[in-house]
């Protein structure tokens, strides 16, 4: 019986050390709240800064719903876990952050920490903000404090047990995340420190150029390795891999023209990044974008067996080309042309495109079946489009085409499988 007790008694201790550890985890980089309220009276430079900043951040993206108030939150943000719902930024008393403060704003980004001390889920990018600085929190929340207040109340969000809870969201934090800040390199120079801030921090490309594990967590490890966007099912291609979306090798002014206007010589987005250059690259001064272009060039690339080209080439099915051929000409050849070469500043070629070579064919399939658009921007205020074609082609007929494409006019990627594009 004693002996029973004695094992009860260190099974108890070792739980409370556990939860101890825990807590300490969870607190690590964390600044104490001030006791008593400062004053926070921002300059009209200091607010017009933060709305910069916010749109570098691509804040509404997340926290605007379509047609909803500004910054009032609502987006569902899909998880393999549940949906996360984004919260109301407004300074709205009761639904908003209007009693939060500048220490407060700065916690949540810092820390991911929500006013009331609860943890915040990574939905919300906050290991990538919390390389964001102290100055430029604050400038964020001076400029949030100015839009109109909306009463919009904050959803409860739809997690699977035990992934809505707080003590699975403290174990994961404290196997994964590290508060932190950025640190320039004093080895390189202040345009690519600038590129580095804004890319790896308030841009937070890696919430979808990086690679996730099975709990969600980026793997720091691996950079802009690229990765499959969860849910939404489309590929963010590698950054630093030449034959996905590497720029090692491209003029600048070319980088920063797809930043700004969704296209440029050497591509054009689709997708959710169309919505990253609508809602927030486009608006950036263009000092920031060289700087984050700079910063992109000089990615280390990708090791030798993500570019070297196949051994040989690969075996085609003639029967599966014969009937993409066929398809090809009747739903693709007018706009792409009969030897896949394009319209220039219209239709993109798709001989030698390296978004038809890529190893992931998760991107075809997406805008084949669902079409796919440009975004409208200054530079480019009348984008050509691609039309979907899931209404007109099934399964097989998606898988012969693209395997048509893949391996004709010089292409010489695998072919698509039905089983790569089953429908969910």
């Amino acid at each position: 019986m004693r002996r029973a007790l004695h094992t009860l008694l260190a099974l108890a201790v070792l739980l409370i050390a556990a939860a101890l550890g825990l807590v300490a985890l969870n607190l690590r980089g964390e600044d104490p709240l001030p006791r008593t309220p400062t004053a926070f009276d921002p300059t009209p430079a200091q607010v017009e800064r933060g709305r910069y900043l916010a749109l570098a951040g691509n804040c509404a993206g997340c926290h605007t719903t379509r047609g909803g108030a500004p910054y009032a939150g609502g987006v569902g943000i899909e998880t393999p876990f549940g949906t996360v719902f984004a919260g109301n930024l407004t300074p709205h008393a009761e639904a908003g952050i209007g009693r939060w403060s500048a220490a407060h704003f700065w916690r949540a980004l810092h820390n991911g920490r929500s006013m009331d001390g609860r943890l915040l889920y990574p939905a919300f990018p906050y290991p990538s903000f919390t390389h964001v600085t102290r100055e430029d929190s604050d400038a964020i929340y001076a400029y949030l404090r100015t839009v109109a207040p909306a009463p919009t109340p904050n959803l409860p969000h739809k997690l699977r047990f035990p992934y809505g809870t707080q003590p699975a969201l403290a174990v994961w934090r404290a196997l994964f995340f590290t508060p932190g800040g950025f640190v320039a390199d004093p080895a390189r120079p202040a345009e690519w420190n600038r590129g580095a801030y804004l890319v790896e921090g308030l841009g937070h490309c890696i919430a979808c150029h990086g690679t996730r594990n099975v709990l969600g967590a980026t793997e720091e490890k691996l950079g802009l390795s690229g990765g499959l966007i969860p849910v939404e099912n489309w590929y963010a291609p590698s950054l630093n891999a030449k034959r996905e979306a590497g720029v090692a090798d491209w003029d600048t002014q070319h980088v920063v023209a797809l930043l700004k206007n969704g296209t440029s010589p050497r591509g054009s987005v689709m997708g959710p990044m169309a919505d990253v250059v609508y809602r927030s690259t486009q608006h950036l001064s263009e000092a920031d974008l060289n700087a984050m272009a700079v910063f992109l060039k000089q990615l280390p690339e990708a090791g030798p067996a993500d570019k070297a080209p196949p051994a040989s080439p690969v075996r085609r099915d003639a029967g599966v080309m014969a009937r993409g051929a066929k398809i090809y000409d009747q739903q693709c050849a007018y706009c792409h042309g009969d030897a896949g070469q394009g319209a220039e500043g219209a239709y993109p070629a798709l001989a030698g495109n390296r978004a038809v070579n890529m190893g992931s064919t998760v991107n075809l399939v997406q805008v084949l079946r669902h079409g796919g658009f440009l975004p409208a921007t200054a530079g480019n205020p009348r984008p050509y489009g691609m039309p979907p074609f899931g209404h007109v082609l099934d399964d097989d007929g998606i898988a012969d085409v693209l395997s048509y494409i893949r391996g004709s006019w010089g292409n010489d990627a695998p072919p698509v499988t039905r089983g790569q594009i089953m429908r969910p």
